[in-house]
């Protein structure tokens, strides 16, 4: 028996088309980039003849400027920004949500009113807390400030969704305080960690204004920071910039398709919240 196809009405394959062209016009930067990146183009022009497929940018920009190191400071850093940020989030989470804090409302709102502030007003600041601490060059300049309002926000919004029973069932087994955390809440909050920790990865791993001020020893930089020395005043090969960008985006790109499905569910999730 032969299925009759429904034919798609005007509006259906007008947003069809519409729809094309704006992933089309999405995905143009990305195609120029790594197009250029093909190329030894001393201009942002190039033509298609220019393009090669020897990949000598890349195997140009492993042994140049220290960016293989670069790429092994970020690797590091992002994952480590990534196990504090969620940690110190979720445990500030469970405790605004859960625990009888004393004025925990009003220290809460407090702590998001530090959402207002824009970072290059606290750059000074905190520059100078991190130099009296004698942590300039080091990963845990880069790693510690990572950890801010937007993920106990997240959390704790999330931590709702827990039910008071289990934990209170836990608390009459006799079981500690931190292994109903690990062990019961925790798990039951898997989707908001997953889209906190690609949240934190790709604002770490992007993270530019920050690890150039923290850091001046070369083996320290970062793949933004390592990134933007290719540029000289007397050199400027469009090429190599553009495999440097190409290596940069590639990384969080990755594992945004790894964690796709987690990462969905947790906002739609989160979507849901009251």
């Amino acid at each position: 028996m032969k299925r009759t196809r429904q034919k798609r009405s005007p509006v259906t394959i007008l947003g069809m088309v519409f729809v094309a062209v704006f992933v089309l016009l999405c995905a143009l930067p990305l195609i120029y980039m790594v197009l250029m990146s093909l190329t030894q183009s001393e201009s942002p022009y190039f033509r298609l003849r220019d393009i090669s497929l020897d990949f000598a940018n890349y195997k140009t920009i492993l042994i140049r400027n220290n960016y293989t190191q670069a790429i092994v400071n970020s690797s590091i850093v992002a994952v480590l920004a990534c196990l504090w940020t969620c940690f110190v989030s979720a445990l500030a989470g469970y405790g605004f949500e859960k625990k009888p804090i004393p004025h925990k409302e009003l220290v809460y709102k407090i702590m998001l009113a530090t959402m207002m502030i824009p970072s290059q007003v606290t750059l000074v600041p905190l520059f100078l807390i991190i130099r009296e601490m004698n942590w300039l060059n080091t990963y845990s300049a880069l790693v510690i400030p990572m950890a801010g309002a937007f993920g106990v926000m997240m959390m704790r919004s999330f931590m709702k969704s827990v039910p008071d029973v289990l934990i209170e069932a836990a608390q009459i087994d006799g079981c500690s305080e931190f292994f109903i955390f690990f062990k019961v809440v925790l798990p039951l909050v898997k989707p908001a960690t997953v889209s906190l920790t690609i949240f934190t990865f790709v604002s770490t791993w992007n993270s530019f204004i920050w690890p150039l001020v923290t850091t001046t020893d070369r083996t320290r930089y970062t793949l933004p920071v390592a990134l933007s020395l290719l540029a000289t005043n007397f050199e400027k090969n469009y090429g190599l910039i553009m495999a440097g960008a190409t290596i940069t985006f590639l990384v969080p790109f990755i594992l945004y398709c790894i964690l796709q499905k987690q990462f969905v569910a947790g906002i739609a999730l989160g979507s849901v919240k009251e």
